[in-house]
């Protein structure tokens, strides 16, 4: 967080995003390896190992939601904790397991472990308003920061002791989460107030899901993570076979392609947000990532190649998975933040689950040329469906108490403040959202209200 936050606040920010950090790095550290290694598990065929590689989604996109709801009515906690119990039931039973089937089981499990929407919550009660977004980007660092650390971690551990090190290594990171909510994080009464921005409101599911903007970014994680997910069935595969790397040694070819890969797309990041370009660099990005498919399915079987292949599909990549939660909070209307998230993330977590068994039953059929040009038609199909989007406008998210205020003057003054392009007010929540133009909106005049 920033250094204006409390010291109290950054703490709590920094144990939240390590608790989800530790998760999310379980979850992602079998995904350079699970084709390599899963021939050791009986009745394993690539159908199958792709279905265990995606199970983990199919649960979490079922969950989220409804572990956020029951926070809000018997804690974060103890939500928290019952979630990280199941994920590490799930990584127990998956170390121990010597069938696919009992893979597949463990991997529900952990995803079945559905805290994202509780731990928002939490940030959401625990931090200030002025904060909050800065709390939130926090967490979301450390969840691309987990996954670049497990494509090096999950080869290294692998060679050590096999998968079921891994998967060992991931019930001990579910313990330290455990610490850490119970002994690092303060415990809150369950409160109703401020979901809107943290986690989804189940009347706001049928009004957000009509909202055709977002249905387009939902469709855009479905595809990215569906590619993800399909094409490392294939990726680690290629290393292991035709370009003959030890699998122990696949994290030296991930390293320097993932740490320049995001060197490289951090200025059209700059570009996006602070000229705003985002609708062309987005656009840029889609196709750069179907042109990386493309050049895997069709290049030769070289070493050189396939790098020149994986730099731009990790840049292409990275550079998505940090744009599209941008548009999110861009595009959402005031006060359905935390929904169009939730719906978000669930599309997200839905996309793994398909990708991993699509990709596995595809490359069992066909072989890695019809796994990566299935990925590369899904996203020349996303280009088509992006490329109708409405550029987002550049509005930031503020919210405050009402304070018992009348809601109708309220809404008037605020509505006449240059800058201010949405507002909802929530008397039942005592809560007033807004959607306003930073660089054009007279904060001053929305202090002077607030001291009223």
């Amino acid at each position: 967080m920033a250094s204006s936050a409390p010291p109290f606040e950054r703490r709590i920010v920094t144990a939240l995003a390590s608790l989800y950090a530790f998760r999310m790095l379980g979850l992602f550290m079998v995904l350079p390896v699970l084709s390599l290694y899963g021939a050791q598990y009986t009745g394993a065929s690539a159908a199958l190992l792709g279905l265990a590689l995606g199970a983990y989604g199919c649960s979490q996109a079922l969950l989220q939601i409804p572990f956020g709801v029951l926070s809000d009515k018997i804690g974060r906690k103890p939500v928290i904790v019952a979630g990280l119990l199941i994920f590490i039931a799930g990584s127990v039973i998956a170390a121990l397991a010597d069938s696919i089937w009992g893979l597949i089981i463990g991997r529900l499990l952990q995803g079945g472990g559905a805290i994202a929407s509780a731990v928002m919550a939490l940030v959401t009660d625990l931090t200030a308003d002025e904060n909050r977004t800065k709390a939130m980007a926090s967490i979301g660092a450390s969840i691309g920061v987990s996954f670049a650390v497990a494509l090096v971690l999950g080869p290294a551990l692998a060679g050590l002791g096999g998968v079921s090190l891994i998967f060992w290594v991931t019930a001990g990171l579910g313990l330290v989460g455990i610490y850490v909510i119970l002994y690092r994080v303060p415990t809150v009464a369950p409160s109703k107030k401020r979901r809107r921005e943290s986690g989804a409101v189940p009347q706001l599911l049928w009004q957000t899901l009509r909202n055709r903007e977002l249905l387009r970014l939902d469709a855009g994680i479905f595809a990215l993570h569906f590619v993800l997910m399909a094409s490392f069935v294939v990726v680690p595969l290629v290393l292991g076979g035709p370009l003959a790397i030890a699998p122990s040694h696949h994290w030296l070819v991930y390293l320097p392609i993932l740490a320049g890969s995001f060197i490289a797309m951090l200025p059209l990041i700059i570009i996006a947000e602070k000229r705003r370009k985002m609708k062309p660099v987005f656009l840029l990005a889609i196709g750069l990532l179907a042109a990386a498919l493309l050049w895997l399915m069709l290049v030769p079987e070289g070493l050189a190649w396939w790098l020149a292949g994986l730099f731009a599909f990790f840049m292409a990549f990275n550079l998505l998975e940090a744009t599209l939660p941008s548009l999110v909070s861009k595009l959402a209307p005031a006060g359905a933040k935390g929904t169009a998230t939730g719906i978000y993330s669930t599309a997200q977590f839905l996309g793994a689950f398909c990708g991993g068994a699509s990709g596995g039953i595809l490359y069992q059929a066909g072989g890695a040329a019809a796994v990566l040009g299935l990925c590369a038609l899904v996203v020349a199909l996303w280009w088509g469906l992006a490329r109708a989007m409405v550029p987002p406008r550049y509005l930031a998210s503020l919210l405050f108490p009402l304070g018992g205020r009348d809601p109708e003057q309220v809404e008037q003054r605020l509505a006449g403040i240059e800058g201010v392009a949405e507002v909802l007010i929530v008397p039942a929540e005592d809560m007033v959202y807004l959607k306003v133009d930073a660089s054009r909106v007279n904060r001053a005049e929305i202090n002077q209200l607030l001291q009223q």
